[in-house]
């Protein structure tokens, strides 16, 4: 029952389009659509940075907009309080995204990939930027790829 709850808690925390959790399913759907992948490693429960990065940037009209459009969101959340913790399912998951895109934990620490998962850019951190200066940044590198 409360695994059910954070994942209801989860998703409407991250309201900003369409957040997904399975890597292999943001790849169909980024090839399918010819989008590319925003994966972004979070902790929804004890990382202030992470927190604001989806206040702030994310929940922002000019990234939703872009991403509506552009983008495949994934989100890899790790949250520490027990009464948050994620089904063993979602955690393989997210473990296998760490494994492959963010080995050294980082967090906030997001990813941009082409519909295949290769890596065309990383933001470490909370980029000091506002709303319209990081979604230019992520228009920059999806243009980039092409």
């Amino acid at each position: 029952m409360l695994k059910i709850a954070w994942l209801s808690i989860l998703m409407t925390c991250l309201s900003s389009g369409d957040w997904h959790y399975n890597m292999q399913q943001a790849e169909q759907i980024a090839k399918k659509e010819h989008r590319h992948i925003l994966l972004n490693f979070s902790g929804s429960d004890w990382c202030g940075p992470c927190m604001r990065m989806h206040n702030e940037i994310f929940e922002s009209e000019v990234f939703k907009e872009m991403a509506d459009t552009q983008l495949v969101l994934v989100n890899a959340d790790f949250p520490r309080n027990k009464k948050n913790q994620l089904p063993a399912q979602q955690q393989q998951l997210n473990n296998a995204m760490a494994d492959q895109y963010n080995s050294q934990g980082k967090f906030p620490y997001t990813v941009l990939l082409d519909a295949n998962g290769k890596v065309l850019r990383e933001w470490d951190g909370f980029p000091n930027m506002t709303p319209e200066s990081y979604t230019i940044d992520v228009r920059n590198g999806i243009y980039a790829d092409r």
